[in-house]
């Protein structure tokens, strides 16, 4: 059985409200948990005390059983300072394609002989 620290979602139509569960990860979002370890309210501001309330020994004791928590929960986790995340960073996804790569290029070489064109009638 993979067990997964989530975020099971609560509240009214628009207003988010979570709880922090350890559940089977073969149970659905908001399904049956195994244990409640927190909450997370992402509505209130990000420096107030209750936006995420969380029994960290409880978290570390699950973590340490196996428990994989989920991205989020992954960043709350290491907010609070339970685990350490490695941040992502794919830079080859943000790298432009082939066409824009080769777009920029003849741009660059035309601003340069531009360039150089107003350059040379300034000196004489």
């Amino acid at each position: 059985m993979s067990l997964k620290i989530r975020l099971s979602r609560g509240g009214a139509k628009k207003r988010p409200f979570y709880r922090i569960v350890v559940a089977d990860a073969r149970m659905p979002r908001d399904g049956r948990f195994i244990e409640r370890l927190g909450t997370f309210d992402p509505l209130r501001p990000k420096d107030d005390a209750t936006r995420l309330v969380l029994d960290a020994e409880k978290a570390t004791a699950w973590l340490a059983k196996g428990a994989q928590p989920t991205d989020r929960v992954a960043r709350l986790l290491d907010g609070v300072g339970v685990m350490k995340r490695e941040p992502r960073n794919n830079p080859e996804k943000s790298q432009p394609k082939k066409k824009a790569q080769e777009r920029a290029a003849t741009a660059a070489a035309a601003a340069a002989a531009a360039q150089a064109a107003a350059a040379a009638p300034a000196s004489e």
